[in-house]
């Protein structure tokens, strides 16, 4: 409608949204000067200007004024004509003047759009001495887009939001300690900065030292302040609570998580579904047409003895009846107040079009490590064969892998660690690949890895411990044996001592999300891995998925998802740089988290912000609540202008009623659209899945 096709900006190619301003020059004039700006460039909420933001809404009520006060003078008192007549005119003039302005700009640029349509309606009405029923029609149609601007515009706020979270100026710590405050654009990758309790991250950052809690809601959508420690990353545009943090800026203020964010919700808006590409194409033609047909019933009947009065007025109401303006906004009232649902709750939709998609899919690949899983190895079995305590079992393999890298000798070390038991010095230490580590640790050769390393060493490997490994591994996770080469101390005998066990766990919102998956009528969901069929067969039956391929490598990965497109449309889920070939190739990709790789985030069209799996079928959900609610709005829209059509042509309609019932459809589909500003995703409360229990040391 009015204040609806973005003309210029779409000339200009600028990534502006569509739905900001519909048709208003002033207003994107100046939208277009800001997106000239760096990507980086904060921007305000209060750049728009009062007489920008509201002058629409000004506009219908000074028609609705001056419409009232001249009709009530007309009817109720023995006010002149004259003057009856200028309150008319200048309710003419507050309801016209910016559908006058917006269809004489797209003339100009010779396209023709429903404001012409409305504006010559409303001046046919005048030439007919229907001063009343034009000014209705303009008031109507002036309060239709008021309502709209400001529907709208609660779109754009999500963009503003996030822009006012970045904080103009940061906090500096130099080599000497001294602290200096400077704008947020002079951070270099490197520099240290202070963030005090109720102070936003100006930039991200990895802790360097301190302790507190950040509220990241506004990023991830998580609504509980997460604990920071050293090592752990910093979100630009979050809220420290708590102590203060000493941090060191991993990235530009322009290349933030947060700069993305917005680049990446500008970009959405500005991306148009398939249906909203339709209903733009088809509004010129249909206006002309419309325009057309109007002219011929207006000047054909009077040759056949019709009074031209009576033939114009009809044609006139056909101009009101038969515009588009609720078909038009039908698809981007509903979309847009989706788009804005999602970005609330940590979703970015990078457009109208993906979000349409996403509630057509039928096939779901989903990636294990990092996706379905933690994507860090954690301890999970400790299990003594002999006369060996799990507390000495534990101590004994985490001193020998002390040094070494490799992750899972890290989730051993971390394991002893977070149960308080002291690490004894190793020396000696050996890598054997494919097979384990030896060290000397208290005088005896420690042995960690396959039954190959053992035999290696001539030390026997029992039936029992053969079947403890085979259980273990047979549940998906790494099980390596421990023991010893020679000599003994504190009464341990050479041989086997026991078997620990490390798994990537499962995340806790993994079993929900792929339930809540099945509910929505999904019944394929294919677990993509790089790792072995075992282990990717056991965290697909823990997680209830239907079907796991391991061993791919991303070349794999791409060609599994070409062989399941052929079953239908399918989502791919991943995280890592391995992920971002088979995101590509996917009808839809959807990465996971903020802090996942570049890559991935640049290649999907779907990103949720927080490590948080029930967000999926929360946006497969939101998507298909969007395409209802386009479909009913389309449908309604046509049914009302078929109708009044064919009553026009067939027995007349009085302008008035053309007029309400119009403008009034359009108010109904832009208020069935705003429907879905509401709703919010809620994590529910899991209970710890089996794999990440702690493990139990006795002592």
């Amino acid at each position: 409608m009015t204040e609806g096709k973005n003309h210029d900006a779409a000339q200009s190619g600028t990534a502006v949204a569509d739905a900001v301003t519909w048709d208003d020059a002033p207003l994107v004039e100046e939208m277009v000067a800001q997106a000239a700006e760096p990507r980086g460039t904060p921007r305000r909420q209060d750049e728009e200007s009062f007489w920008a933001h509201w002058r629409l809404a000004i506009a219908a009520v000074m028609t609705w004024a001056l419409l009232i006060l001249a009709f009530a003078l007309d009817h109720f008192t023995a006010t002149p004509h004259d003057v009856i007549l200028a309150l008319y005119a200048g309710a003419y003039l507050a309801g016209g003047t910016i559908a006058t302005r917006v269809a004489l700009i797209d003339l100009r640029d010779r396209k023709v759009n429903v404001d012409l349509l409305m504006v010559t309606a409303a001046i046919g009405a005048a030439i007919v001495n229907a001063w009343a029923e034009g000014a209705v029609l303009l008031a109507l149609f002036a309060t239709s887009n008021a309502l709209e601007h400001h529907a709208l515009s609660r779109t754009r706020r999500a963009v503003e939001a996030l822009m006012d979270l970045s904080p103009e100026v940061a906090t500096r710590l130099g080599p000497d300690g001294g602290q200096r405050v400077v704008p947020v654009e002079e951070l270099a990758v490197g520099d240290r900065i202070l963030i005090r309790p109720g102070e936003k991250v100006a930039a991200d950052a990895e802790v360097i030292r301190g302790e507190s809690a950040v509220d990241q809601a506004a990023i991830t959508g998580e609504s509980i302040p997460v604990a920071k420690l050293p090592g752990d990353i910093l979100f630009a545009g979050t809220m420290n609570t708590t102590g203060a943090l000493d941090a060191r800026v991993t990235r530009l203020s322009s290349e933030s998580t947060l700069a993305k964010i917005v680049r990446m919700v500008e970009d959405a808006q500005q991306e148009k579904s398939r249906a909203e590409r339709f209903t733009d194409a088809f509004e010129g033609p249909y206006a002309i047409g419309i325009m057309v047909i109007s002219a011929l019933i207006a000047v054909v009947p009077v040759f056949f003895g019709v009074q031209f009065s009576t033939s114009f007025y009809r044609a006139m109401t056909l101009l009101v009846v038969a515009s588009p303006c609720a078909l038009v906004i039908a698809t981007p009232a509903a979309t847009l107040s989706a788009l804005a649902n999602a970005a609330r709750n940590g979703i970015l939709i990078k457009g109208g079009s993906y979000l349409e998609d996403l509630g057509g899919v039928s096939v779901i690949a989903v990636d294990k490590t990092g996706t379905l899983t933690e994507g860090r190895p954690v301890l999970t079995d400790v299990v003594p064969l002999g006369h060996t305590t799990e507390r000495d079992l534990l101590t004994m393999v985490a001193s020998a892998e002390q040094l070494s890298e490799h992750p899972l000798a890290a989730a051993l070390v971390a394991g002893a660690t977070d149960r308080n038991l002291p690490l004894q010095p190793a020396t000696e230490f050996n890598s054997v690949t494919g097979k384990g580590i030896t060290a000397l640790v208290a005088g005896r050769r420690v042995l960690a890895g396959n039954e190959p390393l053992f035999r290696e060493f001539g030390v026997p490997v029992s039936e029992t411990a053969h079947d403890r490994l085979a259980a273990l591994r047979a549940d998906g996770k790494t099980a390596m044996l421990v023991g010893t080469a020679s000599g003994t101390a504190d009464g341990m005998a050479d041989g086997v001592a026991g078997i620990v066990a490390v798994a990537d766990p499962l995340r806790v919102d993994a079993i929900h999300a792929v339930q809540e998956i099945h509910k929505l009528g999904i019944t394929r969901i294919v677990m993509l891995s790089g790792d072995n069929q075992r282990v990717a067969d056991a965290i697909a039956h823990r997680a209830g998925i239907d079907e796991a391929r391991a061993d791919l490598l991303p070349g794999d990965k791409v060609a599994a998802i070409a062989a399941l497109k052929r079953e239908g449309k399918v989502v791919m889920v991943g995280d890592g740089v391995n992920d971002a070939p088979a995101l590509a190739t996917a009808d839809l990709g959807i990465a996971m988290g903020g802090g996942g790789s570049d890559v991935a985030l640049e290649t999907s069209d779907i990103v949720l912000m927080h490590d948080d799996l029930t967000k999926l079928p929360y946006t497969i959900g939101l998507s298909r609540r969007a395409r209802g609610i386009i479909r009913v709005n389309i449908a309604f829209a046509l049914a009302v202008i078929i109708t009044m059509v064919i009553l026009t042509l067939s027995i007349g309609v009085p302008l008035p009623l053309g007029v309400v019932m119009h403008e009034g459809s359009t108010i109904v589909v832009t208020l069935n659209g705003l429907r879905l500003l509401a709703g919010t995703h809620h994590r529910p409360v899991f209970k710890e899945v089996a794999v990440r229990q702690p493990v139990p040391v006795a002592g």
